[in-house]
């Protein structure tokens, strides 16, 4: 049991999971997207926002049948051996999600600010800052990802400049591209929507946790709206052929903002996303020294050094742009089949198993 002390109100969960959401993909989504259904590739991103509702739904039910967390789901619907196997593949998928998003967002600092930065020194500091943060408790990094959707607000009030130069035909004619194509843009929304399943660890957190859905449902929506307004000015920004060779539209439309005191207006853009990369660190490293303590019974203080070794030999062992692509490629493939074919599975296990349960 988790004394209520430790315990975060129902509403901050909408924090939580918005910023898990807005992560490094927000910065280069367009161009993924684009590729699969070009101008009608903003309904890709309303698609991917409702189905993450229906998966939220699931886990929801699951997490109120075992009154737990990923653990006591797995427990109750596969046993303690095969549950605690599958337990551990999350948790493997918890720590990459930490690898991919410091190691992404270094190679944003390198190709638009440091392009000498060395990446050890940067990830240790780095990490030093992310374990100073997890020691604090798990209210703490519910802190930062409050100010992470906070502070940086100001950001996505300089799309207007870009919509200074959009051109509204570039989105016409409209439903010009097949449902299979759609589909595939849909799935390309995948590395961006995934985060909101870190819900499957906090859950125990949460005070009066069934007051917490409409937080989270809330949350979905903020994100979905946040992806839609930078998709739609991206793409009516961009043609086609221009937005194909942008791998970060996002930070390529902060290249315009003219302001009387700033020149470079991207370098400020990128320093401000450090507050919305932060917490989704803490949160995934924090699940999994989280889960460790659950399956091991390793006390977090100890894990997460351990944990923090692994990523960081795992970022400095990454050094050009294929091995970091193939590693998004893997993760996102990885986050789709979990959230689009594993979670449904396992609620309609999980549902047999109680309704079982419930007759004998």
């Amino acid at each position: 049991m988790i004394k209520d002390r430790f315990k975060i109100s129902p509403y901050l969960v909408f924090f939580i999971i918005s910023t898990n959401q807005l992560g490094i993909g927000a910065l280069g989504f367009q161009r993924v997207i684009s590729k699969a259904a070009g101008h009608d590739s903003w309904m890709a991103i309303i698609l991917a926002g409702l189905s993450v509702h229906v998966i939220l739904f699931m886990m929801y039910r699951m997490l109120e049948a075992s009154e737990g967390d990923i653990i006591s789901i797995h427990s109750r619907t596969f046993g303690k051996w095969v549950g605690t196997v599958m337990s551990m593949i999350f948790l493997i998928y918890l720590l990459a999600q930490s690898t991919v998003v410091i190691r992404t967002f270094l190679e944003v600092i390198q190709v638009w600010v440091f392009p000498e930065m060395n990446i050890w020194i940067f990830t240790i500091y780095l990490l030093l800052l992310v374990t100073y943060i997890i020691f604090g408790g798990f209210r703490v990094i519910t802190g930062i990802c409050f100010f992470s959707i906070v502070l940086p607000a100001y950001l996505f009030l300089t799309i207007v400049f870009p919509l200074e130069f959009a051109n509204f035909r570039n989105l016409l004619p409209i439903l010009d591209h097949s449902a299979l194509e759609i589909a595939q843009a849909t799935k390309g929304m995948s590395l961006s929507i995934i985060g909101f399943e870190i819900l499957l660890v906090i859950y125990p957190f949460i005070m009066n946790p069934k007051k917490s859905k409409k937080w989270a449902h809330l949350g979905v929506v903020y994100t979905t709206l946040i992806y839609l307004i930078l998709g739609v000015t991206a793409l009516m920004y961009f043609s086609m052929v221009q937005l194909d060779k942008q791998i970060w539209a996002t930070i390529s439309m902060w290249k315009i903002v003219e302001m009387p005191i700033v020149e470079r207006f991207e370098y400020i853009g990128i320093a401000s996303w450090m507050f919305i990369i932060l917490p989704n660190i803490c949160l995934s490293l924090w699940g999994s020294s989280r889960l460790i303590k659950r399956i091991f019974h390793i006390r977090q203080k100890y894990s997460i050094w351990i944990l923090c070794v692994i990523v960081l030999v795992t970022s400095g062992m990454l050094t050009n742009r294929t091995e970091i692509n193939m590693l998004l490629n893997y993760y996102s493939k990885v986050g789709l089949y979990l959230i689009y074919l594993y979670i449904p599975c396992l609620y309609f296990l999980s549902m047999i198993v109680n309704k079982v349960r419930v007759r004998q």
